[in-house]
């Protein structure tokens, strides 16, 4: 990821530091993430247990009214019931304006040891090339189309050998993918950028032109994204799943939620068809 200044630094938590602001960005859509982010157990498990030690860190900071560490504000952060609406599409505080840093490398340096399930680059570049089962692949159409009700790929975010902000799937660097409007969806995320977080998210078309696309839009589906993953470390790339059913016909896309990756690059066309 190409170091740049973000505008807007965003996410459920700001952690308001000497000098300047550091923020962690992370949002749910149709429920709770914590159970769908980097193999997490919720609120009790190794991943709530993972966040405290690193908020610790910053006890006595600011993070948008909350304390920085606790199973509460693990649980608030996470987008549970009592979250702010601005988590989910509504309007961004002012409080949050204003920083330099770049959201997706202090993301990926946070929960770069984060809990969760891995794998290794070698696996990665065979996931990342192998066509999904159930699937037609159109390369010179740089297409994937899903004819069942129960389909499933992998997705590689910014891996060598492909443009720094974009997804590779089946070999393709973001190709359009249409599936059935009734199938269960689940699409394990690989992060394999050296140097910074990444997700993916299914969203209302359009969403990515938005720097900030976690927050000016909730995901198109219930359980439709995984906000991001921490950078590879030698123990592996961390790997996320997100599951939904496509209830709705329609032409949506793609995307990396972590702040302008969408709009540099990391989107692709996501169809649903009756």
């Amino acid at each position: 990821m190409s170091r740049r200044h973000t505008a807007v630094f965003i996410g459920a938590v700001a952690l308001v530091l000497a000098g300047g602001g550091i923020g962690v960005a992370i949002a749910a859509g149709g429920g709770s993430s914590s159970s769908r982010m980097m193999g997490s157990e919720g609120s009790d498990g190794s991943m709530s247990s993972y966040y405290q030690s690193i908020m610790s860190n910053y006890e006595g900071r600011s993070m948008m009214g909350r304390g920085s560490t606790g199973s509460d504000s693990y649980d608030w952060m996470m987008g549970g019931t009592n979250a702010p609406g601005w988590m989910s599409g509504g309007s961004l505080p002012e409080t949050i304006m204003g920083t330099s840093i770049d959201a997706g490398e202090v993301m990926g340096r946070l929960f770069a040891d984060a809990p969760g399930p891995r794998v290794s680059s070698a696996e990665a570049t065979r996931l990342g090339h192998d066509v999904p089962s159930g699937a037609t692949v159109d390369r010179e159409g740089d297409r994937i189309s899903f004819s069942g009700m129960s389909d499933h790929f992998v997705v590689l975010a910014s891996p060598p050998g492909s443009p720094k902000e974009s997804f590779r799937i089946a070999g393709m660097t973001n190709p359009t993918i249409t599936v059935k409007s009734g199938a269960l969806i689940s699409i394990e995320v690989v992060n394999a950028d050296s140097d910074a977080a990444h997700g993916l998210a299914i969203a209302a078309d359009g969403s990515a032109s938005s720097q900030t696309p976690m927050l000016t839009a909730a995901p198109a589906f219930s359980g439709a994204a995984v906000w991001f993953l921490g950078n590879p470390t030698s123990a592996g790339m961390h790997t996320g799943t997100l599951t939904f059913t496509a209830t709705k016909s329609g032409t949506y896309q793609y995307l990396c939620p972590v702040p302008d990756q969408a709009r540099d690059g990391m989107v692709g066309t996501f169809a649903v068809t009756s």
